[in-house]
């Protein structure tokens, strides 16, 4: 039997990866509204706490800071700010109790600390992303350190199931180790389509610009860094650039999909538990959901709704995968979990 405080501990966890993809798709819906530089400055707005503060002297906050402010994108910013400050506070209660509990075997020791340092290094690529003007390698950055927290808060909250891996467990668990990375770097790459306003580009699905293959410029498309001072709120690329990145993310989309999928049917098939199964539909279940609204988000013009639950289909899809795996990462002992 779990202890109470092991079991206080994965709970805190739960809820702080669920506050981590919150930060994310939040992240994205700022970006999406174009509110990436609603406050100019970092940690406040225009040097106050809260956006309402400065709207009686707009003007002059404005002039010093050499960026109008506007009321709603302020506030968008800083809606994102004071959630993810909230998972620093209980990451930082995380890293306590994994010291309190230090006496217990079951207790992770070593990723609550290492979640630590990279939510301080998280809060430093949020005021870069600020003070640099958006620039998308920061902001891609960025958002590889939030899904990051977000992957590891999960796993400290999930229990394995208690049996002993064969050799099958381990050739699926190879499997799917290799299907999250890949599904990780097309998420970053949708992240870089979102950063580089590229999404509006092939307006029409499935054909770019109608036809198959339009002018696209690659060897503007995925150059990481242009220099300092200049100001990428709302994209600075040609659209054969942005072309160039759309369809190489359609690409991905199809490809990874596909991949996923094929993890689905193979962890379903080869499963050994109901668990293992049960994760297995529902990655199958979450990259077909991506599918529809990604297809649908072309289709219907790219809403902003549309857009940010599709920024959540992929945090969805992410937990899914990571679900099956941790399904597929057996220990004997019931529920026993081994210090990381």
């Amino acid at each position: 039997m779990l202890s109470p405080s092991l079991v206080n501990f994965r709970r805190l966890a739960r809820v702080a990866a669920l506050f981590a993809a919150v930060v994310v798709v939040v992240g994205a819906w700022v970006r999406l509204t174009q509110a990436g530089l609603g406050c100019p400055d970092w940690p406040g707005c225009y040097g106050h706490v809260h956006p309402a503060s400065v709207v009686d002297q707009a003007v002059q906050a404005g002039a010093a800071y050499g960026r109008a402010f506007n009321y709603e994108k302020a506030l968008h910013e800083m809606l994102h700010r004071y959630i993810a400050s909230t998972l620093g506070v209980m990451i930082v209660v995380l890293a306590a109790l994994s010291v309190w509990n230090r006496r217990n075997p079951d207790q992770p020791r070593v990723l609550p600390w290492i979640v630590l340092g990279l939510v301080l290094v998280q809060g430093a690529l949020g005021a870069f992303t600020v003070t640099l003007l958006v620039i998308p390698l920061i902001v891609t950055l960025h958002l590889a350190g939030g899904l990051t927290t977000m992957a590891l808060l999960y796993w400290m909250s999930l229990a394995p199931e208690a049996r002993q891996a064969d050799d099958s467990d381990r050739s699926l668990r190879r499997f799917a180790a290799v299907i999250l990375g890949v599904t990780i770097l097309q998420v970053l790459l949708g992240g870089w389509t979102s950063t580089n306003y590229a999404a509006p580009a092939c307006p029409d699905f499935p054909t770019c610009q109608g036809t198959v293959l339009p002018h696209a410029d690659y060897s503007q498309a995925f150059v990481l860094w242009r220099g300092l001072g200049v100001d990428y709120e709302g994209g600075v690329l040609s659209t054969p650039a942005r072309t160039a990145i759309h369809l190489t993310h359609r690409a991905g989309a199809i490809v990874v999909g596909a991949s996923v999928l094929l993890l689905s049917f193979v962890a379903f098939r080869g499963g050994r538990t109901a668990r293992v199964r049960l994760a297995a539909l529902a990655v199958g279940a979450a990259v077909l959901l991506q599918w529809l609204i990604g297809m649908n988000l072309i289709w219907r013009g790219f809403p902003l709704w549309l857009g940010t639950a599709h920024n959540a289909g992929a945090v969805l899809l992410l937990l899914s995968i990571l679900t099956l795996l941790r399904t597929l990462w057996p220990h004997p002992g019931a529920g026993v979990d081994e210090p990381v």
